[in-house]
């Protein structure tokens, strides 16, 4: 694939990305838009609807008006002119000239000869207007003769219906010549105006799809103008998220969104401060604590010779060969000697905490077999009679050997001292890992205390704050583990005993540093880098 192609395949996946964000019915674009465009929609109906219905209404009862007043004028004026038993012909003509009204209407009348029979005369000939036009409940009310009092002065009136054939409106009215006289009916088409009022819908509808479509761009216009200060405040709080601490946003105007960005920068400088104050205060007590520890390693290097000497003595007293201890110091003198001990193990471990603190602490890697690296840090350690290792050679990775011991040593020490014995160390590799497993036969570890078993100086009971380690052990042994790219969990076993399983991948492949004597100790018998303290015992000693 060329670079090209590459790039238009990322330009093409990118827009089709931004055009499915922008679709999502989430987006607030896309929800300002739809708001803005039911607002319109629904006021340009409206408006439409009423507009049409008043033009609408306002045009037929004009039209109506108009052709009912012309027909009752032609009525009085012709048809009142006819004999009292006009003939068909008389009808015929009379019709005809009612017809050439201005309003063009066909007209029908129907009057009794002198035979008393009815006749009819059409505007139209015999095929034009007739009776049969007209609907019945028209007729019967043209026909009704009613009653002349002082407000009703005449016994028949203009009556007029609306009606519909093959979808084109009419108008039908009727009435009887005012003093007696020949009945007539009228027939109007309303086709140009119903021509003209289905202009109006179009119009008003095309008016409508212009307003909809108006109010998306100026929602779309808008939503650009609200959500892109907003855009700008969401890259700009990814940025902080991401420890961009300097970032700020650039303000403009005076609304609310002016207001918001002011907030944040405002929020962004106090915690730009807060973090560079912290930041320094933890700098400091890095710096105190590995210059303390730096400060305590001399007169302990003396400490420890002078307590040597001691331990020697007391050795050289307990196989009967005379000693220079009175039986009342001695227990003091054995006491200095296991706290120099404790205090020297703490040191170290302090140093070697302040190295991960400070991210100067580096592998030093080697391919080494994992079977007979426990086999050499559970030998160096006199551990073999109490740990049962199922372990076969031949698994290799490149690991730091220093940094292994340290975590198995913490780790087997912690379960003898704090488990029960047997010890049993596991090996097993899992796709690119290597996973080893230390369980012990012991009271487990309460549920409590199981999430805080890497924390440095966690003490599971406060009324037995002290323990024979420095509650550092399993945290290096943790960090140890983390430089590798793997770590470690613990846990109950539903057999009894706690389980701390170590992965670790085969080749970390971690940036590398050449100096292998950067400080941090070896293993001793004690553990190494930490005192093996875990968790819980069953005395409740942390």
């Amino acid at each position: 694939m060329t670079r090209e192609h590459q790039g238009e395949t990322r330009g093409w996946a990118a827009a089709r990305k931004g055009v499915w964000s922008w679709l999502r019915f989430t987006s607030l674009r896309l929800r300002l838009v739809l708001v803005f465009g039911l607002v319109a929609l629904t006021a340009a109906v409206s408006a439409s609807g009423i507009a049409y219905w008043l033009n609408r209404e306002a045009v037929l009862t004009r039209t109506q008006d108009a052709v009912l007043r012309d027909f009752e004028q032609e009525m009085q004026n012709r048809a009142g002119a006819l004999p009292e038993h006009p003939t068909q012909d008389e009808l015929q003509h009379t019709a005809g000239q009612m017809a050439n009204s201005s309003q063009r209407f066909g007209v029908l009348l129907a009057a009794e000869n002198a035979a008393g029979e009815t006749v009819y005369g059409s505007s139209g000939g015999l095929g034009g207007f007739a009776l049969s036009d007209v609907p019945e409940s028209l007729r019967t009310a043209v026909n009704k003769e009613q009653k002349v009092t002082s407000a009703n002065k005449h016994a028949y009136h203009l009556y007029w219906q609306r009606t519909s054939d093959d979808g084109t409106p009419y108008l039908v009215a009727g009435t009887r010549v005012i003093g007696g006289g020949p009945t007539g009916y009228m027939l109007k088409s309303l086709e140009p105006e119903a021509k003209d009022l289905n202009s109006l819908a179009w119009s008003l509808g095309i008016a409508t799809a212009l307003a909809l479509l108006g109010s998306a761009l100026l929602a779309q216009a808008l939503a650009t103008t609200v959500l892109k200060p907003v855009h700008r405040l969401g890259v700009a709080a990814r940025r902080l998220g991401e420890g961009k601490l300097d970032t700020r946003l650039r303000v403009s105007g005076t609304d609310e969104l002016a207001d918001l960005s002011r907030t944040f920068n405002s929020a962004a400088e106090n915690l730009e401060k807060r973090v560079a104050d912290m930041a320094g205060r933890e700098q400091a007590s890095r710096r105190f604590v590995a210059d303390m520890s730096h400060e305590l390693r001399t007169p302990l290097t003396a400490l420890t010779a002078v307590t040597e000497v001691l331990e020697e003595e007391l050795e050289y007293e307990g196989e009967g060969e005379g000693g220079s201890f009175d039986p009342m110091v001695e227990p003091a003198v054995r006491l200095v000697v296991s706290e120099t001990r404790r205090l020297n193990n703490l040191v170290e471990n302090l140093m070697e905490v302040t190295r991960f603190d400070a991210g100067t602490a580096r592998l030093v890697l080697d391919d080494v077999d994992v079977a007979d690296q426990i086999t050499a840090c559970i030998d160096a350690r006199a551990w073999l009679d109490a740990v049962d290792l199922d372990a076969a050679r031949g698994i290799h990775a490149r690991l730091d050997p220093r940094r292994l011991d340290v975590i198995l040593a913490n780790l087997i020490g912690n379960a003898l001292k704090h488990g029960g014995s047997p010890v049993r160390v596991s090996v097993t590799r899992a796709d690119d890992e290597i996973v080893i497993r230390v369980r012990d036969h012991g009271p487990g570890i309460p549920e409590d205390v199981l999430p805080h078993v890497f924390d440095r100086f966690y003490k599971a009971s406060a009324s037995r704050p002290r323990s024979e380690g420095s509650g550092l052990g399993l945290s290096i042994a943790m960090e140890n583990a983390h430089i590798h790219g793997g770590g470690i969990t613990a846990e109950n076993s539903p057999e009894g005993g706690a389980v701390f399983v170590l992965r670790l991948p085969q080749d970390p492949s971690p940036p590398v540093d050449d100096d292998a004597g950067d400080g941090a100790h070896g293993g001793d018998g004690e553990g190494s880098a930490g005192d093996g303290s875990r968790g819980k015992d069953a005395k409740g000693r942390t």
